[in-house]
């Protein structure tokens, strides 16, 4: 057992506050409600994303065209908006935007990120670069040991805290978040053993899938992650993970959050119903 018992006095009224983060699921007493609060004080913060949204968005023609997918709107709002705003919630105020594709219209929008209330900087891909490629173009902006990479054609409900906490405990190079659905052959299907992912198969046929748990499309990354990229050329970064899971340095954080991949027009129908609904 790695804990020690403390006798602990508080005010009432900061007693009364703790109480307030019981939910009888994530945190289940008192004990667990003040462990958690110090956990997260403790916890080294992360101020620094990449939001990879260079890519050309082939599935989603002929309506990118003329706008990138990035700016489609869901709930009254473009899908980079709401990524802008998850990361500024939990304080990472320092945004790379990589883009590619009419990032133009995406750097008119967003500017210097000031009116958003974050700080925002660009990385272009000229040619298509993948998304390991596309990470190696912001390595020259990224100054954290650790930082969070997001890919600019999801939605997500999640607490960043908690994926910040889970990733230093786990000391990996690399944590995944992970959601379950019931058909894995539209996506990166993950297999773990205890926290570590053991296996990252893309897209298995339908019958032959062995989890349900699948990529999010968002990554928090320690710097040694630019030791697995090739230092030039074309990447993907998810060609990656089998390699580093091979390792046990790949963690999967499974979460319960609301999450929405638009890759389709029938994914970004089900955005605009689920998400604006959510909201």
């Amino acid at each position: 057992m790695d804990r020690e018992r403390l006798t602990i006095t508080l005010k009432k009224s900061v007693l009364a506050k703790v109480d307030g983060f019981i939910d009888g699921t994530k945190i289940r007493n008192r004990s667990h409600a003040i462990e958690y609060l110090i956990t997260q004080s403790l916890t080294p913060k992360i101020n620094q994303a990449v939001v990879l949204a260079g890519g050309r968005g082939l599935n989603m023609r002929p309506f990118t065209h003329e706008v990138p997918k990035g700016l489609f709107p869901v709930g009254g709002k473009p899908i980079l908006e709401h990524i802008v705003e998850l990361l500024r919630r939990f304080e990472v105020r320092d945004i790379i935007f990589s883009i590619g594709h009419l990032g133009d219209k995406i750097k008119e929008h967003f500017g210097d990120g000031k009116k958003f209330g974050v700080n925002i900087v660009y990385v272009l891909e000229k040619e298509e670069v993948g998304t390991g490629g596309a990470l190696n173009l912001a390595k020259k902006y990224i100054k954290s040991e650790s930082f969070l990479v997001v890919h600019g054609d999801i939605l997500i409900d999640i607490e960043l805290s908690d994926f910040i906490s889970f990733h230093k405990e786990q000391e990996t190079v690399a944590t995944i978040a992970l959601t379950s659905v019931v058909d894995t052959s539209e996506f990166g299907e993950v297999v773990m053993q205890g926290t570590k992912i053991t296996q990252f198969r893309e897209k298995p046929k339908k019958g032959k899938q062995t989890s349900q748990l699948i990529n999010c499309g968002l990554y928090l990354f320690n710097r040694d992650i630019f030791n697995y990229i090739p230092p030039k050329g074309f990447s993907l970064l998810e060609d990656l993970f089998p390699s580093l899971a091979e390792r046990s340095q790949l963690s999967g954080y499974l979460f319960a959050g609301h999450w929405v991949d638009i890759g389709t027009p029938s994914s970004y129908e089900r955005a605009i119903r689920q998400w604006g609904s959510k909201k």
